[in-house]
């Protein structure tokens, strides 16, 4: 296909996602616990909005003249990698699915795309509007399953040129070593994440807590952005505390489908029972339970946002990727000390700072080693922007132009030149 056609057809698939919004809202929602109104406002919209920007690419993905000897003259090409493949986790398949497919399609590529296990409907119905679309067979194909057979063979297939992956860590080491010892295929990853928050005595206090609880039990939790490490100055620490709780408890839990809740169930009894051991860990260990901490219901898998105050850096809480709604807060005395905090972790995922310093503010986050940080916001995603992580947070970069340059091979073409001026 063309550039032309390539930015037609995924117009046209986000005019269908407009057009099934409820639909796909629902899907997601029942495929996944979280609030419909998170699923129609924020990750439908995602979905949309990164297919019409990675539409306005189609055309604009070129080359440059480089100047080199006087004999010569030199050019760069921005060629397709080739069949792209992509594996997508359960906490956002929609929304994961198009970050995949768009900047791939827009640079000319074709994907195989595994949906998880646990949420295949809303990647199922985008199958069906991507043939409504009359995108041509093979462009993009959907193959469910399980990790172990379907992703395995992502990862290790010979004839597959590329693989995006967004999950565990743990995962994204084993694709890696699939990929090497297949074809040495490129890999992108977006893993884990044990995300700190720096909050300093100056800040609007209760912005910081309102934002950062957003990020902390937004999607229950599950999420690779979660703000699971918060470190507080010790002035308003007490302080901050008692907002966190006072703020946790206007969360509504409840049916997802009803417009009222805003805190769901886990995904499934196995994240249920490992969010809940960690929960356990924190209290043996000598965290204070200051919200939470237990089950809704002796069947169901919701469980309260839970906040945990005199957090150490030593327990499993504080060090292990949590994915649920556990919030724990921990204090500090000076500046140099947050920092090496916050970077003592083998995740690098995003940060947050919050401060009403600029200067304070941008010297801090020069200093974080994460890929993202974000200033009195949180979760603050843009399809215009980069993200991805450092250290055993992944590598390469989803969004943006940046993301281009990872579903593009750039071929370097040299001509001598026979007469010179």
């Amino acid at each position: 296909m063309d550039a032309s056609s390539r930015g037609r057809l995924l117009h046209r698939l986000a005019d269908l996602l407009e057009r099934d919004r409820l639909l796909l809202a629902t899907l997601e929602t029942l495929d996944t616990g979280k609030p419909f109104l998170q699923s129609f406002f924020i990750d439908l919209e995602g979905s949309i909005k990164t297919l019409r920007y990675y539409a306005g690419w189609t055309d604009k993905i070129h080359g440059k003249s480089v100047p080199i000897d006087e004999s010569f003259m030199c050019i760069t090409k921005h060629e397709p990698v080739g069949v792209c493949g992509a594996i997508i986790p359960w906490n956002f398949p929609l929304l994961m699915f198009m970050w995949k497919i768009a900047p791939a399609l827009s640079c000319g590529n074709t994907v195989v795309i595994k949906p998880a296990e646990q949420t295949p409907l809303t990647a199922l119905h985008v199958g069906s509007l991507i043939k409504e679309a009359e995108f041509p067979p093979g462009v993009v194909n959907i193959v469910p399953g399980f990790g172990s057979t379907a992703g395995a063979a992502i990862a290790s297939h010979k004839d597959i040129d590329k693989v995006a992956f967004t999950g565990s860590t743990e995962v994204g080491q084993l694709i890696t070593e699939a990929a090497a010892k297949s074809n040495l295929k490129r890999v992108t990853l977006e893993l884990g994440g044990k995300n700190p928050c720096i909050v300093f005595a100056d800040c609007d206090l209760q912005m910081a807590v309102e934002e950062i609880q957003k990020g902390a039990f937004y999607n229950q939790g599950q999420c690779c952005t979660a703000a699971s490490r918060v470190f507080v100055e010790e002035t308003i620490y007490e302080e901050f505390v008692h907002r966190s709780i006072e703020n946790a408890k206007k969360i509504v839990i409840g049916d997802p489908l009803d417009p009222q809740t805003s805190h769901g169930p886990q995904i499934d009894r196995q994240q249920f029972d490992k969010i809940m051991d960690l929960i356990e860990s924190g209290k043996k260990e000598g965290a204070r339970l200051e919200y939470g901490g237990g089950a809704v219901g002796e069947k169901s898998l919701f469980i309260q946002p839970t906040i945990f105050s005199r957090v150490k850096d030593h327990m499993r809480i504080a060090s292990e990727e949590i994915f649920g709604p556990v919030q724990c807060i921990f204090s500090f005395k000076s500046q140099k000390e947050a920092i090496e905090r916050a970077n003592n972790s083998q995740y690098g995922l995003v940060s947050a700072v919050f401060t009403t310093s600029m200067d304070r503010a941008l010297s801090v986050s020069a200093a974080l080693e994460t890929g993202t940080v974000w200033i009195n916001c949180y979760n603050a995603l843009h399809t215009q922007t980069p993200f991805g992580g450092y250290k055993m947070s992944g590598n390469g970069r989803e969004l943006g132009e940046y993301a281009l340059a990872e579903y593009s091979e750039v071929k370097t073409v040299t001509i001598k030149l026979s007469e010179t001026i």
